[in-house]
């Protein structure tokens, strides 16, 4: 599988055909009597074979060998990787993490993943997980896939090469993966080491969202979603499959390559998408409009107009409303926030450190109602600010998962010695302003 010059198909959802061998993709139909090359046909379907044409993935593999082709598996072991989103009472308070470490060992994309917080699960299909991933090791001759529901990967620190079934894909921070349900895949690591933000989403697959009165234009746009074109690997050997199965790995022996589909037609891929390409959307006037404009991706729910998950993002951007308080305002949501902070400085909270602020490799978590907003400082320095003259947010990538249910921490992440007990005390020096007439 050669991965020095990485080729895509642009567009999201698009129905692609692409072929490693000319001549293998079939024509005129799906599962002639006999594949070009020997091959396998095989249907992977990531929706119900009756959903609406414009929701319907799936995609056709013509691959060296089928899928089903390994022995039984069995249970895998793992000690942070988990669906267990009722162990613990979910909390009305505030809360926030510093960055995950690096493994003191070593650990590869899966051996590093910890599952931090979620809600609803796979048997239903609905709700999330999320998870931090910090890896130091190649997934050598071992491949993994999740039939709980999609994975948006978001890179925080190092480079991802990404083998799937369908291609290659290769990530950095600011730009982010997704790997629809069932997909296969094994992760390398360029720079030796690598550290990041993993949602599982077990619900309807994620989408683009409406865009109303802004139009046809802005916000993610559809030609910057990246699609790898088929690459495969013809290897026999011995290799390990790790699948993810309600809530729990298993494990199974392969003696060829499981990456070897050599053609594949259809719209149920893997994709990757540059965040810095995001067209923002703000006030010009007074105000500023509800995050929802920060919408890059949405898993809806059966309640129209209602997110199983929202992926927003804060990057760079002009603010120019006058006689108006720029950052985020005080709120208290029926919907939960969970946060993330990639690169810089996120404009509504002060600088600090891993262990008292909301650093790159951090976390905040505001549920239902809870409330939160600018600290302290931010306050003032918002409230005295000239708000005649626009201002520049530059360097800076955060995001939020935000969703209809509420995020319940794992025990693990309520135990983390990277939980800021303190964080709390950043609204304590707020000063009361109010004057009787």
């Amino acid at each position: 599988m050669n991965t020095t010059s990485l080729k895509y198909q642009t567009g999201f959802g698009n129905e692609f055909a692409t072929e490693a061998v000319p001549g293998a993709l079939p024509e005129g139909r799906n599962s002639p009597q006999r594949v070009a090359h020997g091959l396998y046909a095989e249907q992977l379907s990531g929706t119900a074979f009756t959903a609406p044409r414009h929701v319907n993935r799936r995609s056709w593999l013509y691959r060296i060998r089928p899928a089903a082709m390994h022995p039984p598996f069995e249970p895998l072991a793992h000690a942070t990787l988990h669906n267990r989103f009722d162990e613990a009472p979910a909390s009305p308070n505030q809360l926030r993490w510093g960055p995950h470490p690096m493994p003191e060992g070593e650990a590869d994309f899966v051996d590093g993943l910890f599952t931090m917080a979620g809600n609803g699960g796979p048997a239903a299909q609905n709700g999330i997980g999320i998870h931090l991933y910090a890896a130091n090791r190649d997934m050598h001759h071992r491949f993994f896939y999740d039939a709980d529901g999609e994975l948006m990967i978001v890179p925080q620190a190092g480079r991802l090469r990404i083998a799937t079934e369908m291609g290659v894909l290769e990530v950095e921070p600011q730009q982010i993966a997704v790997i629809p349900r069932g997909v296969r895949f094994a992760v390398t690591l360029p720079d030796g080491s690598a550290r990041g933000y993993v949602c599982e989403n077990f619900g309807a697959m994620l989408r683009l969202p409406e865009l109303g009165p802004i139009g046809s234009n802005g916000l993610a746009n559809a030609r910057d979603f990246e699609t790898p074109v088929a690459a495969y690997v013809d290897e026999e050997g011995a290799f390990e499959l790790v699948a993810k199965f309600q809530g729990q790995l298993w494990r199974t022996a392969l003696g060829h390559h499981p990456l070897d589909v050599v053609t594949w037609h259809g719209n149920y891929a893997p994709y990757r998408y540059d965040l810095r390409r995001f067209n923002t959307i703000g006030s010009i006037s007074y105000d500023h409009p509800d995050p929802s404009i920060f919408t890059v991706l949405t898993s809806p729910s059966d309640t129209p107009g209602t997110a199983n998950m929202d992926f927003a993002i804060f990057p760079p951007r002009w603010l120019v409303a006058e006689d108006t308080f720029r950052p985020p305002w005080y709120h208290r949501n029926v919907a939960s926030e969970y946060m993330g902070l990639v690169h810089g400085e996120y404009d509504a909270k002060e600088a600090g450190d891993e262990n008292d602020g909301f650093v790159p490799g951090g976390s905040s978590l505001h549920n239902c109602m809870s409330g939160h907003g600018p600290d302290a400082a931010s306050f003032e320095k918002a409230s005295a600010g000239d708000t005649s003259k626009p201002q520049h947010i530059v360097d800076t990538m955060a995001f939020m998962f935000e969703t209809r249910a509420v995020i319940h921490p794992t025990r693990q992440a309520l135990q983390s010695p990277r939980l800021q007990s303190g964080y709390y005390r950043c609204w304590q020096d707020l000063k009361k302003h109010f004057k009787a007439p």
